[in-house]
């Protein structure tokens, strides 16, 4: 039998490019599964019209700053839904996703910051520590937390009980004591929140950044599903779930530096070469 070599090695080209193709697809697929995957989470603290301290961020300072994001193209999406993005249990986010966070309470969050965030519709995640709501005068009371959650923009996750120092914590306690003591300070902040605002409180943020390897152990034995830092990095699929990173914006961050911790730029820069932010 004999062949007609133009049409056999035509037949041959065709199943090496198919061949070739198919192999490109699993490769694809395979990647998109394993591919590290991020998403940039800020954190807040006090809004005003004037900057009161180095923590406080103009009220002005923060509209432009969401209306760059506007204007750029990014999608604020809810903390919940980036957590469950980087665990794998959400497939995909918008190209351009960022997160936003405020800690500790303040009441300036609901006279300065909810007007705003209402204007842009953003998803707001508020991590509080119970001891001091309806109790310090700086802090906002239980009723406000409820009526900012009625909005649906806002939600209330923990900042442990009292906002304690843990390193000076567990100079100062015995062993025993100090077990104790993180007890309070996560299982017994989780336990009040979910009482005084009625549903489950599923994240964390370490207060003052610090955190231990017990530490995060003793979260995840909490009921804790992750936690939050303020290392200034893009929260990651590789990173422990109990310490993902926020970049904490302050009064002194330009519309530049705010860029740069959105886009990117920040995360990709040498450990050594990032800025440093004290608390």
């Amino acid at each position: 039998m004999r062949y007609n070599l133009p049409i056999f090695r035509e037949k041959v080209l065709y199943r090496m490019v198919r061949l070739a193709v198919l192999v490109a697809v699993l490769i694809a697929s395979l990647w998109s599964g394993t591919a590290q995957k991020k998403v940039p989470i800020l954190c807040y603290h006090r809004f005003g019209t004037e900057v009161a301290d180095s923590m406080t961020i103009k009220t002005s300072a923060f509209s432009e700053q969401m209306e760059w994001l506007k204007t750029n193209g990014y999608t604020v999406i809810p903390l919940d839904t980036a957590a469950a993005y980087l665990r794998g249990e959400v497939k995909s986010i918008p190209a351009k996703s960022v997160v936003i966070t405020v800690d500790d309470g303040h009441k300036s969050v609901y006279s300065d910051m909810a007007p705003i965030v209402k204007k842009y519709k953003i998803p707001v995640t508020l991590f509080i520590y119970p001891s001091a709501i309806s109790n310090a005068a700086y802090a906002m009371s239980w009723e406000q937390l409820r009526e900012l959650e009625t909005t649906k923009l806002f939600r209330v996750e923990s900042h442990t009980y009292w906002h304690p120092n843990f390193k000076h914590e567990k100079k100062k306690l015995s062993s025993d004591e100090y077990a104790k003591f993180v007890d309070q300070q996560l299982g017994g902040s989780k336990k009040k929140l979910e009482e005084r605002m009625g549903h489950e409180i599923k994240y964390l943020a370490w207060v003052f950044g610090i955190y231990d390897d017990a530490l995060l152990v003793d979260a995840k034995k909490m009921g804790y599903t992750a936690a939050f830092t303020i290392d200034r990095k893009h929260a990651s699929s590789s990173d422990h779930p109990m310490a993902s990173g926020r970049y904490m914006v302050v009064s002194k961050h330009t519309i530049k530096d705010f860029e740069r911790m959105v886009d990117g730029s920040e995360d990709r820069m040498p450990k050594d070469k990032k800025e440093v932010v004290k608390y």
